[in-house]
């Protein structure tokens, strides 16, 4: 099992550890519920360093990133933009999600997913001797990454950390910049605004305590799982993987199938008809939407491929991929342990910066729903 350099730290904390992706990661650290209400409400950070930095820089590194990237790198002009995007295989499929962020000519840093890393890595790698030999991919398991997300992260991370303040003051969402050996990066995965900060592993124990001297509270994986999923954001190996395209998983904002450009599985994409959409669902019944449960619609039958208790909304919601017939605000039927509970499709992000972006239309008061693990 992997562990990152905060692993003591997690344990000090009493934190309950489970495997996640092959390595050992805090679920919580007592309340799942309190530690998502902290990020909506104020700060809270996450040990992220299990996922992977990868340094990519050549002559050729752009061309190649063009190539093997279904966003548009060519969009990133100016130094610390960043880009999400997938990487797809030639069947259109999605191998992982990350993003890409400009470091300067010839020179891009990625973050990949850690369940997916080491076959991201060989993809690339693969991919980079068939196209772009001259082009040096190095993966950063030196660095550690701690994200920091709330309304108050930005300033709590400053107090933590006044240096890089000079840096990072002035950085627009979807920013990042070099902080001497740090990356500070405008990004997050709540929803919120915050920073997503790459460090050497020897200084990010200190760094974490830093954060908690300043108010920011720990927050493990289970709140960062509602958390994403109010803010509709896709969790790979749930509401993607290599058997669904980008068309299929609410992705089509990322690819760019209009220009001359070609990218690996660019063609699969515009030779097929996508089989199905993603819609958010709000449960208009008492339950709790869960990944994998059936979703009848008068269009056909559907699966949630994300649900769980919405901790802001005091309610459940999903992320179901159904048939392209259906359209928002119609009611269909969820089937939860044999029974078929209604709910109704939106348009998701459910949540943007602790805002209710949906009507929901029904009792909310959380106390009058489950409300998952805490």
């Amino acid at each position: 099992m992997n562990r990152t350099p905060l692993f003591e730290a997690h344990r000090s904390l009493g934190a309950k550890l489970v495997d996640f992706g092959g390595w050992e990661m805090p679920l919580h650290y007592g309340s799942q519920l309190e530690e998502h209400h902290q990020v909506r409400r104020d700060a809270g950070m996450f040990d992220v360093s299990h996922m992977l930095v990868l340094d990519v820089a050549g002559d050729q590194a752009k061309s190649f990133l063009l190539a093997v990237l279904a966003n548009n790198v060519g969009r990133l002009t100016r130094p610390g933009k960043a880009l999400y995007s997938c990487i797809l295989n030639e069947d259109g499929g999605v191998i992982d999600d990350l993003i890409v962020y400009f470091v300067g000519e010839g020179r891009y840093r990625i973050v990949v997913n850690a369940g997916t890393a080491e076959k991201d890595l060989t993809w690339l790698e693969s991919q980079r001797t068939r196209l772009a030999q001259g082009v040096h991919i190095r993966p950063r398991r030196d660095l550690a990454m701690i994200a920091i997300q709330g309304p108050n992260a930005r300033n709590r991370t400053w107090e933590a950390n006044p240096d890089l303040k000079p840096c990072s003051e002035q950085l627009g969402v979807f920013f990042a910049a070099a902080c001497e050996e740090w990356f500070v990066a405008r990004t997050g995965y709540t929803g919120e605004d915050g920073f997503e900060v790459m460090l050497p592993t020897l200084q990010a124990e200190r760094f974490w305590g830093s954060l908690r001297a300043a108010g920011v509270t720990p927050a493990g994986l289970g709140a960062r799982d509602t958390l994403r999923l109010e803010a509709g954001m896709n969790l790979y190996g749930q509401d993607m993987d290599e058997s669904v395209t980008p068309l299929e998983s609410g992705l089509a904002w990322t690819l760019d199938l209009v220009s001359a450009r070609d990218f690996i599985g660019k063609q699969a994409l515009l030779a097929r008809a996508p089989r199905g959409q993603m819609l958010g669902l709000v449960l208009l019944d008492r339950g709790v939407l869960r990944a994998h449960q059936k979703v009848i619609t008068a269009a056909g039958e559907g699966m949630i491929t994300s649900g769980s208790f919405s901790p802001t909304l005091g309610c459940s919601i999903a992320l179901a991929r159904v048939p392209v017939e259906v359209a928002e605000n119609e009611t269909v039927s969820v089937e939860v342990r044999e029974r078929l509970l209604k709910a109704r499709t939106v348009k998701y992000p459910f949540v943007r910066r602790g805002r209710s972006l949906v009507a929901l239309g029904i009792d909310s008061n959380p106390s009058q729903h489950p409300q998952g693990t805490s």
